[in-house]
């Protein structure tokens, strides 16, 4: 244990470190010099006479872990609460789940020959400091499950479970279930059983009020399905798919545009609030998009996060190929003109900023593109050809 090495010592040899002095005030010898080990300076308004005062003197006051700000049964109460949550995401893999050590999730072995697992993790980003401002806590779980699931699908992985992590220095229950109610909506929503989490009630390190959020997400992909760019040739075309939102990028930017332009967010912003159209959640891609996968030749997908449209679709680009997009070939939602507007923000670093209105994009030959569109249509996401896959010249081009 690091206590019982030399000072110092740890990685290298011991060195020579002076001694601290401690000042004991005492009332009636006046002050002297007393040296110390550093682990056990202290500095006390007046020294007794000897530690057997020091120790008189102290409180004798049982403590508790509540006295030091985690209070265990509040944390009982949570589980209490959302247990009913979790218990309408499982599925049949699951078995063992919250509650135990670990989750136990088998394998389907009856539906995958050779099953690969796909894993993500994500957060919501500085989107989760604009849900503490507005205390809306009820949706910014389903982003947090939106992230993680969304980004397994770009392989062609079906999210199978997911785990969350809830930090918070103290506990509050009523905003701690309404958080992970919606991460159990987003479970639910993409068909991923939500097997456990963690709550961290940590006093001293998060201010009053606020909490932090991560989570974590495996899925399973047959290896000879799994899409990995490889297919992609020049000709193909992109097919975007509608987003809500910003979703849960590019919110460091949007809160010094909204403090830019005075905070208010109830103006109104195409027929809804500024802060409704902020704090829309992350568009859930997995149902509709597994449909498509299981009847149509898609041959790459793109998750559009951080980096927006001009880095993202790119990342399932074979090197040799670029992507021409066409940026009126869909409408954007009136919450990314206010922000341009607002923050004066340059065309191109909207683009590699924020989704601009496409959450997903599918890569597929254009004999495909219009059964993609209607079948999403049908499950109620509207789509668009955006672009297609080029050959030579500059790798992304928005026009």
């Amino acid at each position: 244990m690091r206590e019982n090495r030399p000072y110092g010592s740890e990685g290298g040899a011991a060195r020579a470190v002076p001694t601290p002095i401690v000042k004991w005030r005492n009332r009636s010898t006046g002050t002297s010099e007393t040296p110390v080990h550093p682990a056990k300076s202290i500095d006390i308004p007046y020294a007794p006479r000897d530690f057997r005062m020091i120790e008189r003197a102290m409180s004798h006051t049982p403590m508790t872990y509540r006295d030091a700000g985690v209070d265990i049964d509040a944390g009982n109460s949570l589980v209490e609460r959302i247990k009913p949550l979790v218990r309408r995401t499982m599925r049949p893999e699951v078995l063992a789940g919250v509650g135990g050590f670990g989750a136990s999730v088998r394998v389907p072995l009856e539906k995958y020959r050779e099953p690969v697992m796909v894993s993500g993790t994500d957060g919501v980003g500085t989107k989760l400091r604009l849900a503490q401002q507005l205390a809306r806590h009820d949706t910014i779980g389903i982003d947090l499950v939106a992230m993680c699931v969304n980004d397994v699908l770009v392989q062609g992985a079906e999210p199978i479970f997911f785990l969350d992590y809830f930090a918070t220095g103290k506990l509050d229950v009523e905003i701690a279930a309404s958080v992970v109610a919606g991460i159990a909506t987003g479970c639910a929503e993409s068909g991923c059983a939500l097997v456990g989490g963690e709550t961290a009630e940590m006093p001293d390190m998060y201010p009053p009020g606020e909490y932090d959020l991560a989570g974590f997400c495996v899925g399973l992909v047959e290896r000879s399905k799994m899409l990995d760019g490889s297919a992609v040739r020049a000709g193909q075309v992109l097919v975007g798919i509608e987003s809500s939102g910003p979703h849960s990028n590019g919110y460091s930017l949007i809160r010094k545009v909204l403090a830019r332009a005075g905070g208010d967010v109830s103006v109104d912003v195409g027929g809804r609030t500024l802060g409704d159209a902020l704090m829309a959640p992350t568009r859930l891609y997995v149902k509709p998009v597994l449909k498509l996968l299981a009847d149509l030749p898609i041959v790459a997908m793109a998750h559009i996060t951080g980096g927006g449209l001009s880095e993202n679709i790119i990342r399932v680009i074979p090197d040799g190929l670029g992507i021409a997009v066409d940026s009126g070939a869909w409408p954007q939602p009136p919450v990314f003109a206010w922000l341009q507007q607002h923050g004066n923000i340059e065309q191109s670093e909207m683009w590699r900023t924020f989704n601009c209105g496409i959450g997903f994009v599918l890569v597929m030959d254009d004999a495909h593109a219009d059964a993609a569109i209607a079948g999403l249509a049908t499950d109620g996401f509207a789509a668009w050809r955006i672009g297609s896959v080029t050959h030579g010249g500059e790798r992304v081009v928005i026009r």
